[in-house]
C-alpha cells in the first residue's frame, strides 16, 4: 500500500498562479490545499493534518511574515514553512527567514526549483542529511548543562524550562553538536543545513547563528557556545555528551 502523499498547503492571492502550481504539484504526486489569505490557511490548518506551507510574503491583509511569526508561535509540532517573495531584496530574505521560515524562493521562479526546494525542505524536516551521520545515536545529547532531545526535536535550558526552536535552529544546533570543537565555514553550514549553495552576500547563516545564540542566551561579544572564528565561520566550544 503506497504512504500518504505529503499535503502542502498554498498561499497566495494569486489566484491564476495558485492553480497552476496546485495542478503541477499535484502532478508530482502531493495533496494539494489552497488559501488567499490569512484567516483561510488558518481554517485549512484546523481541519487538515499539512505536512508543509508555501507562504506568499505579499498578502492583502495579514501579510506572509507576520502568519509566518503566528505560525512560529503555535505550541504543536514546528510546521516547515517556504517563503515566496516577488522582490529579491535581501533584506526581505533575511526578514523571512528571521521569522522562521525554513526557505525562500524568489519571484519569478521555475516550477522545478520550487518542486526541489519543498522536496528539500520536507527532506531536512524528517530526518538529517546522510553526510551528516551524527556521531553520537542518542535520544538526548547534553552539553554546559543544556538537553537536545533529538527524538523531540526541542531543547532543555539548565533550570529544566523548554526552549522552542524553529526547523533552521535545530537543523543548525543539530549540526553543531554533531561537530563540536570543529570550525564550520559559512558555506559548509548553509550545505549541511540547507542543502543548498551559499549566493554572493548571503547573510542566512549568520543570521540563525544570531538567532541560535539567543535561544542559548549565549552573548554574541562573548561567546562561550558558539565562537565566530573570523574569515573561518564557526565553532561549538562545549563538550557535548549522549545522555543515557
Amino acid at each position: 500500500m503506497d504512504p500518504r502523499p505529503d499535503h502542502l498547503l498554498l498561499v497566495d492571492d494569486d489566484r491564476q498562479l495558485l492553480a497552476l502550481l496546485a495542478d503541477y504539484l499535484r502532478a508530482a504526486g502531493y495533496r494539494i490545499s489552497t488559501a488567499t489569505q490569512g484567516r483561510e490557511m488558518r481554517a485549512v490548518l484546523a481541519t487538515e493534518a499539512i505536512d508543509l506551507v508555501v507562504l506568499d510574503l505579499m498578502l492583502p491583509g495579514e501579510d506572509g511574515l507576520m502568519l509566518c511569526r503566528d505560525l512560529r508561535s503555535r505550541e504543536v509540532e514546528p510546521l516547515p514553512i517556504l517563503m515566496l517573495t516577488a522582490r529579491g531584496d535581501e533584506a526581505d530574505r533575511v526578514l523571512g527567514l528571521e521569522m522562521g521560515a525554513d526557505d525562500y524562493l524568489a519571484k519569478p521562479f521555475a516550477t522545478r526549483e520550487l518542486l526541489a526546494r519543498i522536496r528539500a525542505v520536507l527532506r531536512r524536516t524528517r530526518q538529517l542529511p546522510p553526510r551528516l551521520a551524527p556521531q553520537r545515536q542518542a535520544r538526548r545529547l547534553g552539553f554546559a548543562n543544556w538537553v537536545l532531545d533529538t527524538t523531540g526535536r526541542h531543547l532543555l535550558d539548565p533550570a529544566g524550562t523548554l526552549v522552542p526552536l524553529t526547523g533552521g535552529e535545530y537543523r543548525l544546533l543539530r549540526t553543531l553538536l554533531d561537530h563540536p570543537q570543529r570550525v564550520l565555514s559559512r558555506d559548509q553550514l548553509l550545505n549541511l543545513t540547507q542543502s543548498r549553495e551559499a549566493e554572493p552576500f548571503d547573510r542566512s547563516i549568520d543570521l540563525l547563528v544570531s538567532r541560535l545564540r539567543r535561544r542559548l542566551r549565549d552573548n554574541a561579544k562573548e561567546a562561550h557556545l558558539v565562537k565566530t572564528v573570523r574569515n573561518e565561520g564557526y565553532v561549538f566550544c562545549a563538550a557535548v555528551e549522549a545522555l543515557e
